[in-house]
């Protein structure tokens, strides 16, 4: 985690920010697989996955459609040991990759700009230090995606109460 927070703190960019969770979460959590998933809008784009099969990278989905969009909503954390019974969750479209469970945590409270998802094959309920390591990560996250926008309406000359986005 140490490395993970040096890591966050020299990232000047959106895109760095996610680049160095898709290198990372994976490792920290001990999950089959990550997500970054960035709210753009009304809808949530899968930015960057490190999983063992690809899932959702690159596409584009409504808020409403997904579990990201549901935690990026709600601001809340969501656990799912089972896909089969989860019916925040396209469980058709999970049945055509390997994975069983997850854990998606908002990035940016009260108002998330994005979510961080663990993913695994196996039914499981992750234990509260998994959790926990993912909360820490997200919040690490958002302060990085902060502290970046701030920067850069600062040399725009943008009032730093006029959020520019993640």
């Amino acid at each position: 985690m140490a490395l993970a927070a040096r890591s966050l703190e020299s990232a000047g960019s959106p895109e760095e920010i996610v680049s160095i969770l898709r290198r990372i979460a994976r490792e920290v959590i001990g999950s089959d697989g990550i997500a970054v998933v960035l709210r753009e809008g009304d809808t949530v784009h899968y930015a960057a996955e490190d999983a063992i099969e690809p899932l959702w990278r690159g596409r584009r989905f409504p808020l409403t459609a997904c579990i990201s969009g549901w935690c990026i909503v709600n601001g809340q954390t969501a656990i799912v040991p089972d896909i089969e019974s989860e019916p925040r969750l396209p469980v058709a479209a999970y049945r055509m990759t390997s994975m069983r469970s997850l854990v998606m945590v908002p990035i940016g409270l009260p108002d998330p700009v994005a979510a961080l998802g663990a993913y695994w094959c196996a039914s499981v309920i992750p234990d509260d230090a998994t959790v926990c390591r993912l909360e820490a990560l997200a919040q690490q996250a958002a302060a990085a995606f902060l502290r970046v926008r701030l920067l850069a309406d600062a040399l725009r000359g943008a009032p730093p109460d006029q959020p520019s986005g993640p």
